[in-house]
């Protein structure tokens, strides 16, 4: 999954007092990597139950969905982002780059 660009990590916070921030969507490209949460849920070493409620909320948090999931079964189950869930990622990644180009300076001067 991808990681925050240098030591700047951002969190935006949401209406109704959640947030999005470098883990969540991490999560959320590791869904899309393993096209499960329980295979997102070990790559970060988290629990299928933490990752699930952090799904669960992620897709509260947001006017559409963001993860797709379909039970197991015959047909194996799994999940999978949806197109928000893509442009929600898209969008995070895109804040963090241009946060982190322009707090670059400040940063080394630290």
């Amino acid at each position: 999954p991808g990681q925050p660009l240098g030591p700047l990590s951002l969190r935006v916070d949401l209406p109704g007092g959640r947030r999005l921030g470098p883990g969540k969507a991490a999560l959320l490209e590791a869904i899309d990597s393993r096209g499960s949460i329980s295979g997102a849920g070990r790559l970060m070493g988290m629990s299928y139950r933490r990752a699930w409620l952090l799904v669960d909320e992620l897709n509260r948090s947001f006017r559409l969905p963001l993860v797709e999931a379909h039970p197991g079964g015959s047909q194996g189950g799994g999940a999978r982002l949806t197109a928000a869930g893509r442009e929600v990622v898209a969008h995070y990644r895109a804040l963090e780059a241009k946060a982190a180009r322009a707090a670059a300076l400040h940063i080394d001067a630290l």
